[in-house]
């Protein structure tokens, strides 16, 4: 696997844009456009309010394609189906440090599994609550939008929680990467780069796209 540093410029296209019909061809499409990662968000209708897929479907993707999944779990215990998780080809797992489990336990066991481990936080939850943590994981994740459905639009102010990420990082020698998921496209990714960000997950703006690998290839310039 590649080694990911926080300098470089990550695009992870989000599947939950693309077209469920014909999934691994569109995986397909992802990688053939540029796609660094992808980008799994698992809802469970309870800390979301909707439903998206689980393991099957990444295990599934894992087996039918090779590129960096980036799992996002948006679910209310993600240490009760963290051994799901892992068992299913997930090279990234990101847990939400507002759901109901002992976050530094869940983090601990994600890289216990030789798996990357990511927080995310909600538009609500203030940055404080992540710092504890930042020395354990490999990303962290401000969402942009208040988390659950494709299509928001970008939240500017979030940006004020990257800067303070990266300052953190800066300060106390950390190398965790920072991204966002939520409103992304060329203009925003620009502001989220500029802040800090090296990770884009991008969902109706890239698999939405007309030209897919023009789309990526935009916004990780721009």
């Amino acid at each position: 696997m590649k080694n990911w540093h926080h300098t470089d410029r990550i695009m992870a296209p989000s599947l939950l844009a693309a077209d469920w019909g014909r999934v691994t061809e569109e995986v397909t499409r992802a990688i053939n456009s540029g796609a660094d990662w992808l980008h799994l968000d698992v809802m469970d209708g309870h800390f979301v309010d909707n439903i998206s897929f689980g393991p099957q479907m990444i295990q599934a993707i894992h087996e039918s394609n090779d590129i960096f999944l980036d799992v996002h779990l948006m679910i209310s215990r993600p240490d009760h189906y963290l051994p799901r998780f892992l068992a299913c080809g997930a090279d990234m797992i990101t847990v939400h440090v507002e759901a109901e489990h002992d976050v530094a336990q869940t983090l601990a066991e994600i890289r216990k599994a030789g798996v990357l481990a990511g927080l995310a936080l909600n538009p609500a939850t203030p940055f404080e609550e992540v710092i504890p943590h930042l020395p354990h994981i490999d990303l962290l994740l401000p969402m942009t939008v208040i988390p659950g459905f494709g299509g928001q639009a970008f939240m500017e102010d979030m940006m004020n929680k990257v800067r303070a990420a990266a300052a953190f990082r800066t300060e106390h020698d950390l190398n965790f990467h920072i991204e966002v998921d939520g409103g992304i496209n060329t203009q925003t990714a620009a502001i989220a780069g500029k802040a800090g960000a090296n990770i884009l997950v991008a969902g109706s703006s890239s698999f939405g796209a007309k030209d897919m690998k023009a789309a990526i290839t935009a916004m990780r310039d721009a």
